[in-house]
C-alpha cells in the first residue's frame, strides 16, 4: 500500500538533447506540476467470451495482448507523451536537459493494474530514457489501489436513494436512440446470442437501464448503456490501434459524424455513472485528498516538482466534477476523457506580484495522433485545453489564485470520509483560547517532530530499498547478459558443427560419386576390351574350319 506523502528515492538522468533549458523571461515561473493521467491504449476490457461475443455473431479481430492490458502501440504512444512532456518542462525551466533532477524531484505513482503501471513506466522511459526511475504502486498487482478505486463508501440508505436518483436524472438527459439504432445495424443485434429466443430485442428502447450505487462497489448500470459502451469502446480502440478501416467495426463506421454519434454512447455511460456531483464527490474523495496532500499539505520546496499519477477515465471524470470544473470541449477528439490524456495541475509564481497561482490544462492526443502514432515534440505537440473551476476565478492567461484553488479542494472533501477538519472556533473565554492554542502548538510541535522522524525513517527505508532494487536489477541484468551470451555461443557452436557436418557429408558424397564413376568407367573399358577380343577371334576359327575342309581325305 502506498502511504500518503511517501516518496521513492529516484535516480533520474536525461539523455534527451536539442531542447534548451529555457527559464521564462515573463513574469510567471512554473514551480510544480501534478499530472493525473489516464492509461494509454489497451485491448478491449470485454473479451470475446462475454459482452462482445454475446452482442453479435460477427468475428472480432485479435489483439496482441489479453483484454484490458496495455498494447505495444500503447507503450509507444506513452513514450511519445513522456518525451514531449520532458521538453515542455525543460522549456518552462522546471527541469534541465543534460542534468539529472534530484532524487526527490520526480515522483511517479500508478494504480496497481498492468495497463496503468506499464503506462507510467513507458512515460518515464520517454521522459528520462536510460534512467532508473521507480514507478510506485501497491504490492498486490491486479487489485485496485484505494486512491484510484472509484467506489462508493457510504452505506446509508439515504445516500443510496440520492445517488440512484442522480444517476437516473443524468440518464434521462441522454438522447441516444439514433446512435443505438446505428449500433444495432453495425452488429446485427437482432441475430445475436443476446437476442436468441426473444420476440423483441433492441438497444434503442427507453427505460431499459438499471443503475446501482452499492457501498464498496463502483457505480454501475445494466442494460443497453453498458452493452453500447463496451461495443463503442472496442471500435474506438480498434481505430486507435491502427487496424485497417475495413476491420474497424467491420468497415461500417465511415464518417466523422458517425463516430461522433456513436461516441455519445460511451460519453453518456461515463456521465451517468461518474459525473453527478453527489456521486463524483463520493467516489473521487480519496483521489482529491491525495492531490491535496501533494500540492497543499507539503511545503513546495521539499515536495516533488513533478508528480505523475496514472489511473482511469472514471478517475478523471469524477475528479473534474468533484472540483466543479466548467464544461469543456476537446478539439479533434470524440472521447470526453481520451486514452493517454492527462489533467495537469500547474503551480506558478507571479514574480511581479509575488503570489501563487494555479493553471489547469487538459493535455491529450487527438484521434489522428493516436491512430497515426505521431511522435510528439514542441514542434508537433499534443492538444492543450485550459480548464476553469467554478470556485476559482480564472484570468485571461488561465491562472487563478492559489488560495481559491485550496478552498476548492477543501470544499470538494466536505461531507465525505476525507473531510478536512474545520478551524477551531473562537471562544469567549480568552484563557481557554490561550490554553487551546498552547495545547495545539505543543501537539503540533510533537506531531512535526514525529513527522520528521517518520520521514527520516521512511527516506532511509526507501533509500535502502532503492539500493537493494538497484543491486537486484544489476544482478538480473548480468544474469540475462550471461544467459544471452551462453545461448549465442551455443547457437554459434551448433551452427558451426552443422556446417562442418554438412561439408563432410558433401565431401563424402562427392568421393563416393567419384569412386562410383571411376568403377563404372573402368568396367566400361573392360567390357569394351573384351568385346574387341571376341570380335577378333571369330574370323580365325572360321578360316581354320574352311582350311580343314579343303584338305584331301586320308582314304
Amino acid at each position: 500500500m502506498i502511504k500518503k506523502l511517501s516518496l521513492c528515492a529516484l535516480a533520474v538522468c536525461s539523455a534527451l538533447s536539442g531542447v534548451s533549458a529555457w527559464a521564462a523571461d515573463s513574469d510567471y515561473q512554473l514551480e510544480q506540476v501534478l499530472m493525473m493521467s489516464r492509461h494509454n491504449l489497451r485491448a478491449p476490457l470485454a473479451d470475446n467470451g462475454s459482452v462482445l461475443a454475446q452482442a453479435t455473431k460477427k468475428a472480432w479481430p485479435k489483439w496482441d495482448v489479453p483484454g484490458g492490458q496495455l498494447t505495444t502501440k500503447g507503450g509507444v504512444l506513452e513514450v511519445y507523451m513522456g518525451r514531449y512532456t520532458r521538453e515542455w518542462l525543460a522549456q518552462q525551466g522546471l527541469v534541465k536537459d543534460g542534468e539529472c533532477p534530484s532524487p526527490d524531484a520526480i515522483y511517479a505513482y500508478a494504480n496497481s493494474l498492468q495497463r496503468t503501471v506499464a503506462t507510467a513506466q513507458f512515460f518515464i522511459t520517454g521522459a528520462f530514457p536510460g534512467c532508473d526511475v521507480t514507478v510506485s504502486h501497491q504490492d498486490e498487482m491486479g487489485s485496485m489501489d484505494p486512491i484510484f478505486n472509484p467506489v462508493i463508501t457510504s452505506s446509508t440508505e439515504d445516500f443510496n436513494k440520492q445517488a440512484l436518483s442522480a444517476m437516473n436524472a443524468e440518464g434521462e438527459k441522454l438522447a441516444l436512440k439514433p446512435a443505438f439504432q446505428r449500433l444495432e445495424k453495425i452488429i446485427d443485434y437482432k441475430n445475436s446470442a443476446a437476442c436468441n429466443g426473444k420476440k423483441q430485442c433492441d438497444l434503442s428502447s427507453t427505460n431499459q437501464n438499471t443503475f446501482s450505487a452499492d457501498s464498496g462497489k463502483e457505480p454501475g448500470v445494466s442494460g443497453p448503456l453498458k452493452v453500447g459502451n463496451s461495443l463503442v469502446d472496442a471500435f474506438t480502440l480498434q481505430y486507435y490501434e491502427g487496424m485497417p478501416l475495413d476491420q474497424v467495426a467491420w468497415g461500417q463506421i465511415k464518417t466523422p459524424e458517425q463516430w461522433k454519434e456513436l461516441s455519445a454512447i460511451k460519453n453518456g455511460y461515463q456521465d451517468t455513472l461518474f459525473t453527478s456531483p453527489l456521486v463524483a464527490r463520493e467516489v473521487a474523495a480519496p483521489l482529491v485528498d491525495y492531490i491535496r496532500s501533494m500540492l497543499i499539505d507539503q511545503d513546495k520546496d521539499s515536495a516533488p516538482k513533478v508528480t505523475l499519477m496514472v489511473g482511469h477515465d472514471s478517475n478523471i471524470a469524477s475528479l473534474l466534477t468533484a472540483l466543479d470544473f466548467k464544461p469543456y470541449d476537446l478539439a479533434d477528439q470524440n472521447e470526453r476523457t481520451p486514452i493517454g490524456g492527462m489533467i495537469q495541475f500547474q503551480r506558478w509564481l507571479d514574480k511581479k506580484n509575488n503570489r501563487e497561482l494555479v493553471k489547469v490544462e487538459y493535455v491529450y492526443q487527438s484521434t489522428e495522433q493516436l491512430r497515426d502514432a505521431e511522435p510528439l515534440s514542441l514542434d508537433n505537440p499534443p492538444k492543450r485545453v485550459t480548464l476553469q473551476m467554478a470556485g476559482c476565478q480564472t484570468d485571461a492567461n488561465g491562472f487563478c489564485p492559489w488560495d481559491q484553488f485550496t478552498a476548492v479542494l477543501n470544499t470538494a472533501l466536505q461531507g465525505t470520509s476525507m473531510q478536512v477538519a474545520e478551524p477551531v472556533a473562537a471562544s469567549a473565554d480568552a484563557a481557554d483560547v490561550t490554553k487551546e492554542a498552547s495545547d495545539k502548538a505543543a501537539a503540533d510541535q510533537a506531531a512535526a517532530e514525529k513527522a520528521t522522524q517518520d520521514k527520516a525513517a521512511t527516506e532511509a527505508k526507501d533509500k535502502a530499498a532503492a539500493e537493494q532494487a538497484a543491486k537486484d536489477k544489476a544482478a538480473q541484468e548480468k544474469a540475462v547478459k550471461e544467459k544471452v551470451a551462453a545461448e549465442k555461443a551455443a547457437a554459434e557452436k551448433a551452427t558451426a558443427e552443422k556446417a562442418a557436418a554438412e561439408q563432410a557429408a558433401k565431401e563424402k558424397a562427392a568421393a563416393e560419386k567419384a569412386a562410383a564413376d571411376k568403377a563404372a568407367a573402368e568396367k566400361a573399358a573392360a567390357d569394351k576390351d573384351k568385346a574387341s577380343e571376341t570380335k577378333t577371334a571369330q574370323p580365325d576359327s572360321a578360316g581354320s574350319a574352311d582350311k580343314t575342309q579343303a584338305q584331301p581325305s586320308a582314304g
